[in-house]
């Protein structure tokens, strides 16, 4: 399956379908790096002695480096995140190299070396950078980890990332997050520099989420309770990180008013959204004989959106399906399953991102539901689809189409 599904056209036939089902159901310390891993280099000519050097590698790796006379030799590249190390000055021979340096990598730093034996060592947490040596050797550095150092994704990568978000929105200030210099940000489908419009200059502290944390494709899936003002209000959150830096968030922010069913203003409920967490048990991990696997989770999202009303599989008898909270409809009313795999490009429902989160069982994904912006969630446990969670208010657009 695709890491990233992107959405098609509504189709004529698919709205018709689509208008009938919804009328049916309502600092590290001071060090040397040579990178995090074992190294060597030898200076080219002979000269005064050389010592160690290099300052301020931030959360370096440890490089011990021995030097015999030789003239000033340049370490390996160190992990990336750090600032660089200074070029060290010229020392007694055999002097050692740089010290023992912090987790989590610093960026190249210079000693002076002479001609050395292999520098080892290195600090976990970090995949080091490649680096040669003056005489042309080549420092391979440590073994990757999975700390998002480098470009690798954890579910405390992704949740801390939650939080920070949530934070940052209650404070009216994106200054402190990850972002990187793409990022791109949109709220009911507009799109806006990050931290200037709509909840950025309301909301309060969240008081609710549940979330759904894809590791495969470094995104986050949140259904939230947020104030804005006086009011709390449903709010759906999707983060994509590469390289630990927040590189798209979507939201959708529902006021009272924004989903309209036949005509009419749906009420949101947001104490049923919280109530959920003990009747749902969205954030249980599913025990692994009952566990789904990626692609069994995001194919049920797909089919949903690609063959809506007829593409509502495998729901228990006692499935809920709320929309903003509100509804208490059950999963199948005004729907069925169509047998076949869904075709992808022909999706009733136009969809952009799909998540799976398989510890916890939570399906999301995000698409256009008509003329509302739309995140859907779902928790699957045994290939049995016990809850769906809809989040959507009215737009022209999503912003990611």
């Amino acid at each position: 399956m695709r890491a990233r599904l992107r959405h098609e056209r509504l189709s004529a036939t698919g709205l018709c379908a689509l208008l009938l089902a919804l009328a049916a159901c309502g600092g590290g310390s001071s060090g040397n790096p040579a990178s995090n891993g074992s190294g060597s280099q030898s200076g080219a000519t002979t000269g005064s002695s050389g010592s160690a050097g290099g300052s301020s590698g931030v959360a370096g790796g440890s490089a011990g480096m021995t030097g015999a006379a030789g003239s000033t030799g340049t370490s390996g590249a160190g992990g990336s995140g750090g600032a660089s190390g200074t070029t060290g000055a010229a020392g007694a021979a055999g002097s050692a190299g740089g010290g023992a340096g912090a987790s989590n990598g610093g960026t190249t730093g210079t000693t002076g070396s002479g001609a050395g034996a292999s520098g080892t060592g290195g600090s976990t947490n970090a995949d080091a950078s490649s680096g040669s040596g003056p005489d042309g050797s080549v420092d391979t550095g440590g073994a990757a980890s999975t700390d998002g150092s480098d470009g690798g994704c954890t579910r405390d990568l992704l949740s801390n990332t939650i939080n920070a978000y949530f934070t940052a929105l209650a404070a009216h200030s994106a200054t402190a997050l990850p972002l990187a210099s793409t990022v791109k940000f949109t709220e009911n489908g507009q799109v806006s520099p990050v931290g200037t419009a709509g909840m950025w200059t309301t909301a309060g502290m969240v008081k609710y989420t549940q979330s759904a944390l894809d590791t495969t494709q470094c995104e986050s899936a949140t259904e939230a309770v947020v104030p804005n003002g006086t009011m709390d209000i449903p709010y759906a959150l999707r983060l994509r990180l590469v390289n630990q830096q927040i590189t798209e968030i979507e939201t959708i922010a529902v006021q009272p008013g924004g989903y309209v069913v036949s005509g009419q203003p749906f009420a949101s409920d947001t104490a049923a959204i919280i109530a959920s967490a003990n009747t749902v048990n969205w954030e249980t991990p599913v025990p692994a004989n009952e566990q789904n696997s990626y692609t069994e989770i995001a194919d049920w999202m797909e089919k949903y959106f690609a063959d809506f009303p007829a593409g509502v599989c495998n729901t228990t008898s006692s499935c809920v399906r709320l929309e903003n909270g509100g509804g208490s409809f059950n999963c199948s009313a005004g729907a069925s399953c169509q047998a076949g795999q869904p075709d992808g490009g022909n999706a009733v429902l136009p969809y952009h991102a799909i998540l799976a989160d398989t510890d916890l069982g939570i399906g999301a994904g995000f698409d256009m539901f008509m003329n509302d912006t739309d995140m859907h969630m779902f928790k699957m446990i045994g290939g049995q689809v016990s809850a769906v969670h809809a989040v959507l208010t009215g737009a022209t657009t999503t912003g990611w189409n």
